[in-house]
């Protein structure tokens, strides 16, 4: 048989074939029904792993753009904690501010003295410097002068060594070129109270062997320096020597403010004298050595 008539035979057995299927299917329906099973199938097993892929693209986005918005939260919480943080902290000085300030206006001036207040706006103690003193916030423009009182609630703080326009230096007890005359709070022994510089103990001089004086007494100004009212507290009495080859008592004291804690004093000024008096200077004897 040659090849025509091979093709011949195998189309007419194929058409045969469909045609003999094309009736079987027409009344069973057995092929409609395969053909859907099986094209649903395919497309399933085609389909599946681009949705796989598409559902876990989209979940991904999902998260980035959660994880994104809530950095930018966390951001923004972390950004507010702060700002309460410094505002909490800054309530909270003024409100101790405010505290301290309500403490110093309650402060009693001795008679025929008034008192104004200042802010405390550096310090220069320690070994590195000249002289100790603190710089305050009250110059000549606000009528300070020289030689003015300076204390706190504690205690003399010390004196106005220089006044400029806006701001004055004070000179601490606890420099060497300070010196207060006081008086033993309840034995009223006299003496003349000097400091030895940054982080040493106040010494008082003049005091005569035999007088009176107790470790944990109070020191007050005595009025006898010119400088500083009378009864201000200035020192403690911390150590008292006596010495067989001097007239003098060896007498240590501490100060009872605390000036490197200090932020805000107070500065003593003397009330003017009424025309045709005299006033509170002219009334004061200052005999003995004065302070300085």
């Amino acid at each position: 048989m040659n090849k025509p008539k091979k093709i011949a035979v195998v189309i007419v057995a194929g058409l045969f074939v469909y045609l003999s299927l094309y009736t079987w299917n027409l009344r069973t329906g057995h092929l409609d029904a395969l053909s859907s099973h099986t094209g649903l199938d395919l497309s399933s097993l085609i389909l599946r792993p681009g949705q796989w892929a598409g559902e876990k693209a989209v979940e991904f986005w999902e998260r980035y753009i959660y994880l994104v918005d809530l950095k930018r939260q966390n951001d923004e919480l972390v950004q507010r904690n702060a700002r309460l943080i410094r505002q909490n902290m800054i309530l909270g000085s003024e409100a101790r501010s405010a505290d301290r300030l309500e403490q110093l206006l309650g402060f009693t001036p001795p008679a025929q003295w008034n008192f104004s207040g200042a802010r405390v706006i550096a310090h220069r103690m320690g070994p590195a410097g000249a002289l100790a003193t603190l710089a305050v916030d009250r110059g000549t423009t606000s009528g300070v002068e020289e030689d003015m009182p300076v204390v706190s609630l504690d205690g003399v703080v010390g004196r106005i060594l220089r006044s400029g326009a806006v701001s004055s230096t004070v000179l601490l007890l606890t420099d060497a070129n300070s010196r207060v005359a006081v008086i033993g709070e309840h034995n009223r022994s006299a003496g003349m109270l000097s400091g030895q510089g940054y982080g040493e103990p106040l010494v008082v001089h003049y005091m005569n062997l035999n007088a009176v004086i107790d470790p944990g007494e109070l020191l007050l100004s005595s009025g006898l320096s010119g400088i500083y009212p009378k009864g201000l507290p200035v020192a403690r009495v911390v150590r008292v020597r006596r010495s067989d080859i001097s007239l003098f008592l060896t007498v240590e004291a501490e100060p009872l403010a605390d000036v490197a804690g200090l932020e805000e004093v107070l500065l003593l000024r003397r009330e003017l004298a009424d025309e045709g008096g005299q006033g509170p200077a002219e009334q004061e004897a200052a005999p003995g050595a004065a302070a300085q």
